[in-house]
């Protein structure tokens, strides 16, 4: 079953590009990962402000929850 959307995920490199973390994900969803793909670029240059030498991004599968960027509701502790 394929996902439902993709999110972009922003990832922190070395120099080497090797070692990455993901750092944020992009509060934008998409249909397809073509179109996630399509946006990198875009999104790159609006994440600069992070403190690595490289940035990169990942398109992933996500699923509706990811998506919305609704907080989740609390459960009650008690």
């Amino acid at each position: 079953m394929a996902p439902l959307v993709y999110v972009m995920a922003i990832l922190g490199c070395g120099d080497d590009g090797a070692a990455c973390s993901r750092e944020r994900t992009v509060p934008v969803s998409y249909a397809s990962v073509a179109e996630c793909q399509a946006a990198v670029p875009t999104m790159l240059a609006r994440n600069t402000d992070l403190s690595y030498p490289v940035i990169s991004a990942s398109c992933e599968g996500g699923d509706a929850q990811i998506a919305s960027n609704r907080p989740r509701a609390k459960r009650d502790a008690g």
